[in-house]
Order: C-alpha cells, then sequence, then structure tokens
C-alpha cells in the first residue's frame, strides 16, 4: 500500500513539473505572433531575436508567464491554508471574501494616495492589499468564533465579498478617470501589462511565504488532527494560527495586489490534489497545490488571452469556467458524505 502511494506521488508530481514547463513554453510562445520555442531560447540568452520578437519576449510574454506561474501556485497555497485553519475544503481566499477585501484597499490606495501623489510602488500595492486581506480574515475569524455552521460561515463570508466589492463600484464609478487608469480592468482580474520589475516582487513575497509555509508543515499536520493532539505534541496553536492566517493573507494579497482577484483557484486546486494524491499531509500538498495552481493559471492565462484574440477575457471568467464545476461537485460529495 505505501508503495503503490510512493508511485503514485512521484507520477504526479512528475506530471505536474512536465505539465507546469509545457504552459510556460506554450504562454512564452503562443499569441498573435508565434514564436518557437528555439527562438525564444535565443531571445533568453541573447544569442539571436530581431528586436520585435525580443520586444514582444522580453517585455510582454515572458513576465506574464513568469507572474502566473508564481501567483497561481501562491493563490493555490493560500487556499489550502484557510482550508487547513477552517478544517473546510470549500474555504478559499475568494470565497471567504478575502480578496474581494484585498481588491478595496487596493482601489482606495490607487484612487487617494497613488491619485493625489502620482506616484506608485509595488509594494504599495501589496502593503494596501495585505492590509484589506488581514482586515477581512479577522473579520471571518470573529464570525466563526460566533457562528459554528460551516455553511453560515462560508454564506457570511460571501456576503462580507460583495460588500468590499460594492465599495470598490462605488469607487471606480466615482472617481477621476487619470487616477484610475486600467483600475477597472485590474478589477477584474488580469495578468496584462505586468513587467520585471512586479515580476522580481512578486518571485520575493511568495517565494519566503511557500518557504515559511513548508516550514509550519509539522504544526500543519498536527493541527488537521486536532487542536488536543497538536498540544500534547508540543505545538503552540495559538502562534501557529496565526502564521496561517498571515502567511495565507500575504499570498492571497500579493495575488490581488499584482493581477486583481482570481477566483476559484484557491479552492478547487488543493481539494484535486487531496484527491489525487489520497493523504492530507501539508508536506506532501504544499508543493502539490504549488504546481497544480501554477498549471491552472497557466493555462486559464492562455485560454483567456486566445480564447476570442484579439480581444482578452478576464482571467476570472477562464477560473471560473473549470473551478466552479469543481467545487460543486465538493459541495455535492461532501453533503453525500454527511448524509452516509
Amino acid at each position: 500500500m505505501e508503495e503503490t502511494r510512493k508511485i503514485r506521488r512521484i507520477v504526479i508530481f512528475t506530471a505536474l513539473v512536465i505539465l507546469s514547463l509545457l504552459a510556460f513554453t506554450l504562454n512564452v510562445c503562443i499569441g498573435n505572433v508565434d514564436i518557437s520555442p528555439a527562438q525564444v531560447l535565443g531571445i533568453v540568452f541573447g544569442r539571436s531575436g530581431d528586436l520585435a520578437s525580443s520586444t514582444i519576449v522580453m517585455d510582454i510574454r515572458l513576465p506574464r508567464a513568469l507572474m502566473a506561474f508564481v501567483l497561481g501556485g501562491g493563490l493555490a497555497v493560500s487556499g489550502f491554508l484557510l482550508q487547513t485553519y477552517f478544517s473546510n475544503p470549500i474555504a478559499g481566499p475568494y470565497i471567504l471574501g478575502i480578496s474581494s477585501g484585498a481588491k478595496m484597499m487596493v482601489a482606495l490606495a490607487l484612487i487617494f494616495i497613488v491619485g493625489s501623489t502620482g506616484r506608485s510602488s509595488s509594494l504599495l500595492l501589496v502593503l494596501a492589499a495585505f492590509i484589506g486581506a488581514i482586515i477581512t480574515t479577522f473579520f471571518i475569524i470573529l464570525i466563526s468564533r460566533v457562528v459554528q455552521n460551516m455553511a453560515v460561515l462560508l454564506a457570511a463570508g460571501i456576503m462580507v465579498g460583495y460588500i468590499c466589492s460594492a465599495v470598490t463600484d462605488f469607487l471606480i464609478a466615482f472617481a477621476d478617470d487619470s487616477d484610475i487608469v486600467n483600475l477597472h480592468s485590474w478589477s477584474q482580474g488580469s495578468f496584462s501589462g505586468i513587467d520585471m520589475g512586479s515580476v522580481r516582487y512578486g518571485f520575493v513575497i511568495v517565494g519566503v511565504s511557500v518557504i515559511l509555509v513548508m516550514l509550519l508543515s509539522k504544526p500543519l499536520d498536527a493541527l488537521r488532527l486536532s487542536e488536543t493532539y497538536a498540544r500534547s505534541v508540543g505545538i503552540n496553536v495559538k502562534a501557529s494560527r496565526m502564521a496561517v492566517i498571515l502567511l495565507s493573507s500575504v499570498l492571497s494579497a500579493c495575488v490581488t495586489a499584482f493581477v486583481g482577484p482570481i477566483s476559484f483557484i484557491g479552492i478547487a486546486v488543493p481539494f484535486l490534489m487531496r484527491e489525487l494524491l489520497v493523504t492530507s499531509k501539508p508536506i506532501v500538498l504544499i508543493p502539490a497545490s504549488f504546481l497544480a495552481g501554477s498549471v491552472f493559471c497557466l493555462f486559464s492565462d492562455l485560454l483567456a488571452r486566445q480564447m476570442f484574440a484579439p480581444t482578452e477575457l478576464n482571467i476570472s471568467a477562464v477560473t471560473s469556467l473549470f473551478g466552479a464545476p469543481i467545487v460543486i461537485y465538493m459541495i455535492i460529495r461532501r453533503h453525500s458524505r454527511n448524509e452516509a
């Protein structure tokens, strides 16, 4: 049995690595102007390539693909942390309204800080998104202490998300157009306009956060069983839960700050990995969720760009199309198990 599980994990992780490389290559090569993988390698390593192709690859497609890879993975890990914290596979940054809270704070920052000073930075947006994510998360935690029914808690999270989205829509409607360039498209979720400067910030923030999440594997595994068990093996439950909330908020805030809210990746991907790997061990699910989230996000972004080219869809439309059926299946399956 253990040997079968090891083989299953090796096969799944190998498939995820291959799929991530394939998705990344397709994102860089395919577009209004197709560029072969050999040309892309030549451009990246400075050996060949005309000016137009070099600009397309280095300034547009490569930063976009790198950001989709790292943020997709980060969002999936954020969803895994929230599902572990609330002990519910349907919990996620988008469903619980955390992404909407982060979006609202970024909109406020863009309009009232960037709009008045004319200065913007990636760190400012990440900080604003983090504040919004933290406020929303702690509000959901307060509700969870009063409401024990998880369905009611999820409904409350959805309502919080609607409130934050309504405030954001009001801001967009009444703000000066010159102060909110691309804010509307950003609020729908899009990797368009990503540059290498943003990629560097994204890699550092998500990379450090995921490493810290990996270091939390043992406390997460203990908390998964019960708080009583975690305390019995010497885990500081309060500190561990606080770390989970902070790291999940940083990851979801980073995604929202750079590309806007992206739906369903944080819910569907960790669930799929649990089902495929037949395990709940964090040390296995964290890297698996990261890779699967990257693959999901890369393919979704490719479809968003190419499905109705030259018109580009917002990425949440694509992730919802594939992610929502998975969530519906999760709900039905959970209900069937509870009845059984």
